[in-house]
């Protein structure tokens, strides 16, 4: 499953306003969320913020409470130029591995801007292969950057829900409460019930149980 989420330019800055918008240089944060569960997708996000329409405190969204993440997901969502949301589903993620999932993501979340970004500034030390702009790496750019702050909260609000849906979906495993990270918890249950359809095979832990005939 590969969702994509995009915005047009918002309405208080089209439709006259479009050609002046689209011929300034628009840069675009890139972020991922949540690389290191067993479960569930890995979820990238790109967004060009207006700097006519700021917002306060964008900041990494590791450092925000569940609650302030999403008051300021709506506002991103209300303000941003354009914003793209994509998921990496688990079957990807085990086919082309997790590395490769996220980079591929950041690529297909730039592709989803409209404005398109003339250039993209993503958190890290690694630049994707066949970005549609010019890009740079910024290591901790989640903390330092406004528009990969916004890429991350986007990208680990729209997981979060996901994992809560997923919850409902298999229960038992806690999904919600830890969203796939290897706590305890989620490794207890992981024994007892074994793997799920979401949990990710090439995962070191997964992996064993699959290995010992605990098939999905």
């Amino acid at each position: 499953m590969e969702l994509v989420q995009a915005t047009p330019l918002p309405a208080a800055l089209a439709p006259d306003a479009t050609a002046a918008i689209t011929k300034q240089v628009l840069v675009a944060g890139v972020d991922e969320a949540d690389r290191g569960p067993l479960a569930g997708p890995v979820v990238v996000a790109a967004v060009i913020l207006n700097k006519r329409r700021r917002i306060n405190g964008l900041d990494d969204s590791k450092k925000l409470t569940a609650a302030k993440r999403e008051t300021l997901y709506a506002r991103i969502v209300e303000r941003a130029v354009a914003y793209s949301v994509v998921v990496i589903d688990r079957e990807e993620i085990d086919r082309i591995n997790i590395f490769q999932a996220t980079m591929v993501g950041m690529t297909r979340a730039l592709l989803g801007l409209m404005p398109a970004a003339t250039e993209a500034l993503i958190d890290g030390n690694q630049l994707p292969k066949n970005l549609p702009c010019p890009a740079r790496a910024l290591i901790g750019g989640d903390a330092l950057e406004p528009s990969i702050s916004a890429a991350s909260i986007l990208a680990k609000v729209s997981r979060d829900r996901l994992m809560v849906a997923m919850d409902t979906q298999f229960p038992g495993y806690g999904f919600a409460d830890h969203k796939g990270y290897p706590t305890p918890a989620h490794l207890a249950a992981l024994q007892r019930l074994g793997p799920c359809a979401e949990h990710r095979r090439s995962f070191e832990p997964v992996r064993l149980l699959l290995d010992q005939g605990q098939l999905f």
